[in-house]
């Protein structure tokens, strides 16, 4: 079977990683174009870009698919994609996180199916697994799906769960997610092989969708209970790093649990080595890990040597 690959971050890289484990023909590899990273702003290429190159697979990176695209660069650059893309006459396309929308054009081509960070229909989206934490859900999962123009809601093919736990971070539950996914396209793969594959609509009831995280979200409104904090802390872990502001700096916060105590939002009931209780609407919350502009991630404790917050009040 021949695969083409679409897709942009460690989360596709891990997908990509085993279908090449698993022995699948993979012609073409399709990423974002190289972006500036890291303290020196460097092009650095994509995760899934580096694991293609390390495999000697052909790489395209055009900044959109779409031919009809009113700057002439993008239009180029898709015609280019499309033509190598009709010429290589492959089964199926993967895509997983890959960032560009796949015009009608491209999943015409040949059957495309996505790799999706949630338990679709809830969370359809760019953000499922920050999403899922910051509302308090129990479990999501992986969804593997047939593609259409509309935002994932094409048809299901193979589902999983597995349970949030209270100590998950976007951070790990991507890594967990992405090691199911990686999985599960090889299983969905092989019965697409034997003609097995199974391909339900999504039901109408309980359609959610997981909005972009944008940076302006970070701050925390300590004036809502400590639970729903507690969530987006975890939530924006590691992007883009949840924050309270205190005398005018902005501290982020990287790891906290539930606490008693009662006050003003955002009045600090305690600071020590066993962390900074601050009040909230509802509830406290117990910061254990902090982070101030320019330094590093500290604990409580550590962090106070230097920043002292005892009296002090988050706005």
């Amino acid at each position: 079977m021949k695969v083409v690959f679409a897709g942009t971050p460690e989360f596709a890289a891990c997908a990509l990683r085993a279908l090449i484990d698993a022995g699948f023909t993979i012609p073409l590899v399709l990423t974002q174009p190289d972006r500036p990273a890291g303290r020196g702003m460097q092009l650095q290429a994509s995760a899934v870009k580096q694991v293609a190159l390390e495999h000697g697979i052909e790489v395209l990176q055009p900044l959109s698919l779409r031919m009809d695209a009113k700057d002439p660069q993008r239009a180029q650059e898709a015609q280019a994609a499309h033509e190598r893309l009709v010429s290589l006459d492959y089964d199926v396309m993967v895509v997983a996180a890959y960032g560009l929308i796949l015009p009608r054009s491209t999943l015409d081509i040949a059957p495309c199916i996505n790799i999706h960070g949630s338990l679709l229909p809830r969370w359809r989206g760019a953000a499922p697994i920050h999403r899922a934490i910051e509302s308090g859900d129990v479990e999501t999962g992986v969804t593997i799906m047939g593609m259409e123009e509309g935002l994932d809601t094409g048809p299901m093919m193979l589902i999983e769960r597995i349970a949030i736990e209270d100590a998950d971070t976007t951070g790990s539950l991507h890594d967990k997610l992405a090691a199911l996914g990686a999985s599960m396209i090889v299983e969905a793969l092989r019965r697409m092989e034997r003609g097995e594959l199974p391909a339900t609509p999504q039901p109408e009831a309980g359609v959610t969708y997981a909005a972009k995280i944008s940076k302006d979200e970070a701050k925390l409104d300590f004036s809502l209970p400590a639970v729903q904090l507690w969530r987006k802390l975890r939530a924006f872990n590691p992007f883009p790093g949840a924050q309270g502001i205190v005398n005018g700096t902005a501290i982020k916060f990287w790891n906290a649990e539930l606490a008693q105590g009662k006050g003003e939002p955002g009045q600090v009931l305690a600071a020590d080595a066993g962390g900074i209780v601050i009040a909230c609407g509802e509830g406290a919350l117990r910061v254990l890990q902090l982070q101030k502009p320019g330094g590093k991630r500290l604990a409580a404790g550590e962090f106070l040597n230097s920043f002292p917050l005892q009296g002090m009040r988050f706005a």
